[in-house]
């Protein structure tokens, strides 16, 4: 095997060149976005996509500076406008606490959510604000109307299928008549308990709807989940697991969690550059630093396939 070569590599060069086995693999199952996508990332800022020359008079220093692709899904573009979006959404802090809220999709429920990512991830966005408004509007909580800001991340850091919705809400809301606010209690939003129970709920009712409309496709090991009455068993142990939901004001203030979502809203989920890379035999690997789930949740460099890197940053 060869030695391992240090080098900063970015997320257009493993598409480079692990994307066309990737995209023969999945032949049928990439949506045109998808490969669009793709294709963006790869021609970004490259000859293929034209440039312009940039010199100084003084010097007579010339520089070839090629076009970005603009595509809101490329780690290289769109920094502006992630910022702009942060912005926007500082300005819309109220001079009150504010509380991080996280909704997560079990494992079992994830790995359908996969297979129908938008009918899914439509449900989880639905679901969770629903949740969020009902518990909060109940007279015996906060009985307010309240507002929030929720930002899907679709993977997590360990490079794993994690879907999950992060909330940033406020501290309180408006009375039903809307002429006065209510405050939370100092360091209590919500009942967590109350918000997991309403939230499995919505989510598997709503998914069980979705499934009656044949609104969801499932293939490989999931296929026998097509008929309704093993859809309904596979569905029944998570009817009586306890889905958790995490809900605490953030360490850091309001500002610290809205950065940290600036960086998904409008890019993919895996920055770039990536730290190292390794060219073993005929297969490409990235090396990325990563939290392992155990132990302690410790930072940790793993290896990843090509194909994962891919996989992870739809």
């Amino acid at each position: 095997m060869p030695a391992t070569t240090d080098a900063t590599i970015e997320l257009a060069d493993v598409f480079r060149v692990a994307g066309p086995a990737y995209r023969a693999e999945q032949a049928g199952h990439l949506s045109l976005d998808t490969l669009k996508v793709m294709a963006a990332i790869e021609r970004c800022r490259t000859a293929s996509l034209g440039g312009h020359v940039e010199g100084c008079d003084a010097c007579g220093h010339l520089r070839v500076a090629y076009n970005s692709c603009r595509n809101r899904h490329c780690p290289r573009c769109q920094g502006a406008a992630a910022r702009d979006w942060l912005a926007a959404r500082e300005a819309d802090l109220l001079p009150v606490g504010y509380f991080h809220v996280v909704f997560t999709l079990p494992a079992e429920i994830a790995a359908i959510a996969l297979q129908n990512k938008a009918a899914a991830y439509d449900l989880l966005f639905r679901a969770a604000s629903t949740t969020m408004a009902r518990i909060a509007a109940d007279p015996k909580h906060l009985g307010a109307r309240i507002g929030l800001t929720a930002v899907l991340h679709t993977w997590g850091s360990a490079m794993t299928h994690h879907p999950h919705v992060h909330m940033i809400v406020p501290g309180g809301g408006l009375s039903p008549d809307g002429t006065r606010w209510i405050a939370a209690r100092s360091g209590f939003l919500l009942p967590v308990r109350a918000l997991g129970l309403q939230f499995r709920r919505l989510f598997l009712d709503g998914l069980a709807a979705l499934h009656t409309a044949g609104a969801l496709t499932f293939f490989g090991t999931l296929a026998p989940l097509a008929d309704a009455e093993a859809f309904a068993r596979a569905l029944a142990p998570v009817r009586r697991k306890r889905w958790v939901v995490y809900a605490k004001p953030p360490f850091a203030g309001p500002r610290a969690v809205l950065a940290y979502l600036a960086r998904y809203t409008h890019r993919v989920a895996i920055s770039t550059p990536f730290s190292r890379w390794r060219k073993a035999l005929s297969a490409w690997y990235t090396c990325k630093r990563a939290r392992m789930i155990e132990p302690r949740g410790r930072w940790a460099t793993r290896l990843c396939a090509g194909r994962k890197v891919i996989t992870s940053s739809k």
